[in-house]
């Protein structure tokens, strides 16, 4: 590609100039803002039984993946934090939505487990931070994990949702995307993530194949539709890149199975031998027996369901890369899909539920991106999650820290001459 004579005419100028001056130059493209947004536990085919008019819009003008492999396990924070670390669970550490502790015995659900600090900040640096050490502004509007501190630094601006959150309010969604251009127009924010708790929700409540689910599926599509409007609005289209994806899927549980995985009445089991217990969370569940009793436990547990898997931690399928971290209990289980872990009594009662397998389709989801740094008209093949970060520090023009993932992988998404795939031809890196 030739390089146009006006740009020609001003390296001439500019070339003068540094000949005067005695100084080096190297242009740099301007840097694109980047806006990630999760919409929790939107199924990869949430779209297929529904009309979903901008999701679509977003596949003509950028790029799909057909579908997006969830980290193991496949629950909210864990998931979320993979996004903006790159690494899988096992070396980020958040590796539960509960913060637990199996010396005090404390359990904290999932709102709680938001705010402390010692769960998130275990050694990982999130982009929020690296990308703040390299001279850019972050956000973070209700994203899990972008309210407390790493190593002592806050990301510059942030929100966290209440206890008593509403995840379904349409209107309250827009306020919050308004919020979030201002952000970028008039805060001068780099990088936001912005986090939706549906239609993880929904999901749980009425199932993944209900009316109820399908309809927030809408909203969701009609939320994208408001959100690209106020880019163009606020003029952020030709600078702004846009990745919408989310943490996993969801599946229909098996309420009224009659082979339910019940552990109160598994035959020779006690809780007695139990030091500390995560179960009644989905299909996952860890235990810590009791000092001498890890072998009976073991033994009595390995075959006791059909359905259900345990393991000592060190034997647990390396393909998860979920137990090597000493946040695991010495056992560690997840049950078939559909199925969830009752402990000392059967208490779940969702109809639709995550946590399972990686592999099972039900678990993958999706991944759109549109922006002046992205193809248009694109499907890629399926990826992992785990790689969606290098991605977002290569779109920053940022360094990013030690992680699980690789660019390669997402690379052919961006158009040639992207922010660091500059045309060398028009180069103007003087050495004079």
């Amino acid at each position: 590609m030739k390089c146009p004579r006006v740009l020609l005419s001003s390296v001439a100028l500019l070339t003068l100039f540094l000949l005067v001056t005695g100084a080096p130059f190297q242009r740099q493209l301007p840097r694109n803002k980047l806006l990630l947004i999760s919409f929790d536990g939107f199924r990869w085919n949430y779209d297929q039984d529904v009309n979903t008019p901008n999701l679509d819009s977003m596949v003509k003008d950028g790029v799909k993946a057909h579908y997006m492999i969830p980290a193991f396990v496949t629950m909210t924070s864990p998931c979320h934090f993979t996004l903006v670390t790159g690494k899988y669970i096992e070396n980020h550490g958040v590796v539960h939505n509960m913060y637990y502790n199996t010396t005090t015995k404390v359990k904290l659900p999932y709102h709680a487990t938001l705010g402390i600090e010692k769960w998130w900040d275990n050694g990982s640096l999130p982009i929020w931070i690296t990308a703040q050490r390299q001279g850019l502004k972050t956000g973070s509007f209700f994203y899990p994990g972008g309210n407390v501190s790493y190593q002592g630094e806050y990301v510059t601006m942030s929100r966290k949702e209440g206890i008593i959150h509403k995840y379904n309010d349409e209107k309250e969604w827009r306020q919050n995307i308004d919020t979030v251009m201002k952000w970028f127009t008039e805060d001068g924010l780099d990088l936001v993530t912005l986090y939706f708790g549906e239609p993880d929700s929904t999901g749980h409540k009425y199932g993944p194949e209900s009316q109820e689910r399908k309809n927030m599926v809408s909203q969701v599509d009609r939320t994208v539709g408001y959100l690209r409007e106020k880019i163009e609005m606020y003029n952020l289209k030709d600078n702004l890149n846009l990745i919408i994806t989310s943490d996993h899927g969801m599946t229909t549980v098996l309420k009224n199975a009659s082979d339910l995985v019940e552990f109160h009445k598994f035959p020779n089991f006690t809780f007695k031998d139990i030091e500390f217990e995560l179960l009644d969370y989905g299909p996952n569940g860890m235990l810590l027996p009791k000092e001498g009793n890890l072998e009976k436990v073991y033994e009595i547990l390995k075959n006791a369901h059909p359905k259900l898997h345990v393991y000592k931690k060190e034997s647990f399928p390396e393909r998860f890369h979920y137990a090597n971290n000493n946040r695991i209990t010495p056992l560690v289980m997840y049950s078939d899909v559909g199925y969830v872990i009752h402990g000392r009594y059967s208490v779940q009662f969702n109809k639709g539920e995550h946590g399972f397998d990686n592999e099972n389709m039900d678990m993958k989801t999706i991944f759109r991106a549109v922006g002046p740094d992205f193809k248009s008209g694109l499907e890629v093949e399926p990826f992992e999650s785990v790689h969606v970060y290098e991605l977002l520090c290569k779109l920053l023009d940022i360094k990013p820290e030690a992680n699980d993932g690789n660019l390669t992988i997402t690379l052919p998404m961006l158009r040639s001459g992207a922010r660091g795939d500059s045309d060398p031809s028009c180069s103007l890196f003087l050495q004079v």
